[in-house]
């Protein structure tokens, strides 16, 4: 008996040692190299090499690092293989993508995640978002917040005020995307009525790309039984200043009645995976009571 469990759990490990070994080879032979291009190599250990093709034989593969004019790196050990764009390339450092181009403070871009790309967003700290790519050009999501969870809960009625934000986008000339989407916004009664539900429709153009851009929007907002009689336009931008902060302002113009507008603006900063922004929102009525604006604060983290 001992015997047959040896031999089946060695079975076991001869079959993950060639399949992983396969699934390595796989991820080389399947990517299209050229000499001048940059590319980045994930390995087994979490670790990773950027640097410039050379070649490849059956068991490694070479590439020109900034520092190392020749690296033989174990096909074995390559989990994948990336192109690095030019925009994440500067001055012969590699600057890791920006992990939230597709959105402003709270405005969205025309970007969209990745098909499998997606991330958890936290805004003051009681706002709670997941976002997720089901394809290149559609991102889908959605959050609750926590406050009206809370006060549903102890008071055994009403419920969470909870908001769908699906998007589409594409990219139609070089640099220049175009997107659009809904907010829809479920709001709870507390008086034993049915829920609320409103929010916003609008389209996006996007000019430049995930480090430098900037986005015009336009927009109406609805409700149940009616759409607004006037629109709203937004004016956003974003600039990389180094590699691990960028610049952000995002602005409202509200037409019609409400005649008005809310401007903002603050910094991100950022990991591979992380994402904090500090930024202040401001008009001319709360201009007057805080100068700078009202503090605003978010976090993302990327899956």
């Amino acid at each position: 008996m001992k015997k047959k469990l040896f031999l089946a759990s060695l079975f076991v490990l001869i079959g993950m040692f060639f399949s992983e070994k396969s699934f390595a080879q796989q991820v080389i032979t399947e990517t299209t190299f050229d000499s001048t291009s940059t590319y980045i190599l994930k390995l087994r250990d979490e670790s990773q090499l950027v640097g410039k093709f050379l070649g490849r034989d059956s068991l490694n593969v070479m590439i020109k690092t900034a520092s190392m004019p020749r690296v033989e790196v174990p096909i074995s050990n390559v989990v994948s293989v990336s192109k690095v764009e030019a925009e994440n390339f500067r001055h012969g450092k590699y600057w890791f993508p920006n992990p939230n181009a597709t959105r402003y403070f709270f405005a969205p871009s025309a970007f969209c995640l990745k098909a499998g790309e997606g991330y958890y967003q936290n805004t003051y700290l009681f706002l709670n978002s997941f976002n997720v790519g089901l394809s290149d050009h559609f991102t889908l999501g959605g959050g609750i917040e926590f406050i009206s969870t809370f006060a549903s809960v102890i008071s055994g009625e009403g419920g969470p005020i909870f908001y769908l934000t699906p998007k589409v986008g594409f990219e139609v000339a070089p640099k220049v995307n175009v997107g659009a989407g809904l907010l829809y916004v479920s709001i709870p009664s507390f008086d034993g009525g049915q829920r609320g539900g409103g929010g916003i429709g609008y389209g996006l153009c996007t000019y430049g790309n995930s480090n430098n851009n900037i986005t015009g929007g336009v927009g109406w907002g609805y409700s149940r039984k009616e759409v607004g009689s006037f629109p709203f336009f937004t004016i956003s931008g974003m600039t990389r200043i180094s590699r691990k902060t960028a610049l952000i302002t995002e602005n409202w113009i509200l037409t019609g009645e409400d005649n008005a507008a809310i401007y903002s603006y603050g910094f991100r900063f950022f990991g591979e995976k992380l994402a904090v922004d500090l930024g202040f929102v401001n008009n001319s009525d709360i201009s007057e009571a805080l100068l700078i604006g009202i503090p605003y604060v978010d976090f993302v983290v990327k899956f």
